[in-house]
């Protein structure tokens, strides 16, 4: 798969917080629930937006919303999910207020955002945020981070940024992508998990934060 590197560090970094959601979970931006195995929780409800960068016709949506207020009434949730959707919302702090507004005193919310990423769902992408800024935004809508984690890094980003651009721009026919994928994508994969091993670690340079944190008691 020419995008294992990004795929693998978000699996891990999810699955590696994945047991700290309980109870009710509302996934924010569900899509297909591609994560849905990772969590053994109560009930599982995937909320998503109609209009959006991406078609539904194989999402898992429980319910969709009109982008400005969650349909669920205050402290509904024991825990919230979201897995790269914030680069697709421009009234941030809104969503945050709402996400805080349906969980409950003590809830956790796990969410990733991207970092190093071209920009994608077009005309649907408006933003990317530090690991200092998240932070600093959680604080202001009333959350605390537990823990936070970077999910590859200097090595791993810039290989895996090197594979997508033969992907997506110059492989699109599907005779190049037979004919380069085993001289460009898989070597160049593997080439990445040796070289983190060997070369200094670095992760200033990443793909994507994994955020653990709580609500704030009142």
């Amino acid at each position: 798969n020419p995008y294992f590197l990004i795929r693998r560090g978000l699996f891990k970094g999810i699955a590696k917080y994945s047991a700290e959601l309980k109870g009710h979970l509302l996934d924010f931006g569900c899509g297909r629930k591609p994560y849905r195995a990772l969590f053994h929780v109560d009930q599982y409800i995937g909320i998503d937006i109609e209009e959006s960068g991406h078609p539904h016709e194989r999402s898992e949506v429980d319910v969709f919303y009109d982008g400005t207020t969650i349909p669920f009434e205050d402290g509904h949730f024991d825990a919230v999910f979201s897995s790269e959707v914030f680069e697709h919302v421009f009234e941030l702090d809104d969503v945050l207020t709402e996400l805080h507004r349906v969980l409950k005193p003590k809830g956790k919310i796990l969410f990733t955002a991207p970092f190093a990423w071209h920009e994608h769902e077009q005309p649907y992408d408006y933003a990317r945020y530090t690991s200092f800024a998240w932070p600093h935004l959680l604080k202001k809508h009333g959350f605390e981070v537990i823990e936070a984690t970077k999910s590859t890094g200097f090595v791993e980003t810039v290989i895996q940024m090197w594979i997508a651009y033969w992907v997506e721009l110059i492989m699109k026919k599907p005779i190049l992508k037979v004919l380069l994928s085993p001289i460009l994508v898989a070597p160049f994969t593997f080439l990445a998990l040796v070289l983190q091993w060997i070369l200094p670690s670095n992760k200033e340079y990443y793909h994507n934060l994994i955020i653990l944190a709580e609500k704030r008691e009142q």
